[in-house]
């Protein structure tokens, strides 16, 4: 069941997705955090943040709609009260998820996570807005992306023990596979793909929006199609390997990505039914994997078949 993830080996190829499982340790009572692969944690900032108003997050027909602001305790806080309670699980991946509205607040999170120990990766959200830039969104545009990651990646570098780079990236883009590679020619150590799709939703009888911030991220099972055929299609494009999320709730689910060209894949949403979906998954895919005589789960990425194109 294990894998090597841009240079981290993986117990498993299960995590816990940012947003959707705290800090890890919030969920230490639930979840065998020792049983799963690895926790991204909530996105982290240079100071607090409390997020957007209420209502935030709503349920849809095959998922939720989320505007939750990226409320964190900030990246000091996070260093001092919650990663040291993470350390007794040293078989677990903790990956922090990092964001910021401008550069230099990139940098200035890493730059703080570089004194911290236990950490085994970054993940830079890329979906959010430059505001120096008027609010472009990094991950939509080129020139935006590639200073970011070319930046993220540098000061994650100047740590003794340099830890990877991975890229959270908008797939709200015209072509995931240009931007996939914009990231890799910058310096990225891996993608996750994807996040979430930007939506709404109308309340009929008040028409007003069900979102205080009208607008929202959809996420969830109606989202996996349209995530799978991303991953594969950034898979095709790049060398670098692929945290492949979106809609996962059961083994065959997880399966699907690892074939569509993942290395591994986060579970979100589904632990908001099911706090405990992301250890039932870890069990569910090994389980599966002796079922259909599968020796090693790393054998799955890529293996996509797709039958030739007739002339």
């Amino acid at each position: 069941m294990r894998v090597r993830f841009a240079g981290i080996e993986l117990r498993n190829p299960i995590l816990a997705a940012s947003g959707t499982f705290g800090y890890g340790i919030e969920f230490e009572e639930i979840v065998s955090l020792d049983r799963i692969g690895g926790l991204v944690t909530k996105g982290l900032s240079r100071e607090p943040m409390d997020g957007n108003p209420a209502p935030r997050l709503i349920e849809t027909a095959s998922g939720m709609l989320n505007s939750i602001g990226l409320q964190n305790i900030g990246v000091q806080a996070f260093i001092e009260s919650k990663l040291p309670q993470l350390a007794k699980y040293r078989g677990c991946a903790v990956i922090a998820n990092v964001f910021g509205y401008t550069v230099k607040d990139y940098v200035a999170v890493i730059q703080a996570l570089n004194a911290a120990e236990g950490i085994a990766a970054y993940e830079v959200n890329a979906s959010c807005p430059n505001t120096k830039h008027g609010g472009q969104v990094f991950g939509t545009d080129m020139v935006e992306l590639a200073t970011l990651v070319f930046a993220a990646k540098e000061v994650a570098q100047k740590r003794p023990n340099s830890r990877p780079v991975i890229v959270k990236l908008s797939p709200n883009v015209t072509s995931i596979a240009e931007m996939a590679a914009v990231a890799e020619q910058a310096g990225a150590d891996g993608l996750s793909l994807v996040n979430t799709f930007l939506a709404m939703g109308i309340d009929a009888k008040t028409r007003r929006p069900r979102i205080a911030n009208v607008t929202a991220g959809l996420s969830g099972p109606a989202i996996k199609p349209i995530a799978l055929r991303m991953v594969y299609e950034a898979a095709k494009a790049v060398k670098i390997p692929i945290l492949g999320l979106g809609g996962i709730v059961v083994a065959e689910d997880a399966v699907e990505f690892l074939l569509a060209g993942a290395t591994a894949v986060q579970v979100g949403t589904a632990s908001y039914a099911d706090p405990r979906a992301v250890e039932r998954l870890a069990k569910g895919l090994e389980q599966w994997c002796v079922k259909h005589d599968v020796d090693k789960v790393a054998s799955l990425t890529g293996g996509l078949e797709v039958a030739p194109t007739a002339n």
